[in-house]
């Protein structure tokens, strides 16, 4: 079982010397095949989506992939599309967080910084 988790706020500075707030949240995040779980800091962001994971934390947890039919293509926020390869895989997890637990579906993606980033509406 995972321990219980709490929200959690950080900051951090723009280029031209504004704040920009960015919104955590540590979560638990647990293997559908071992039950292993770990606990990690996940951005919220109303601007992504889909879930998704950075896939060198993917690789280093042995997460399992599943590879979905069609790659996802990406785009930025300009809407041209991003460097990195398209998304071909995911993962399913159970997520928990302040005692609820659910079965998600997460995109793995290459070359991001966070961990985990969850859509909010």
């Amino acid at each position: 079982m995972l321990s219980r988790v709490i929200d959690n706020k950080s900051y951090c500075n723009l280029d031209n010397g504004d704040m920009l707030r960015e919104v955590t949240v540590k979560i638990g995040l647990e293997r559908i095949d071992t039950q292993k779980g770990v606990t990690v800091k996940a951005l919220l962001d109303s601007r992504v989506m889909r879930l998704v994971t950075s896939s060198e934390f993917v690789k280093k947890q042995e997460f399992k992939l599943k590879r979905i039919e069609r790659p996802i293509y990406v785009r930025n926020i300009n809407r041209s599309f991003n460097k990195e390869r398209p998304i071909e895989h995911t993962v399913e997890v159970n997520i928990y967080y302040q005692g609820h637990r659910e079965r998600m579906e997460i995109d793995v993606i290459r070359g991001h910084k966070w961990i985990i980033i969850l859509e909010i509406p």
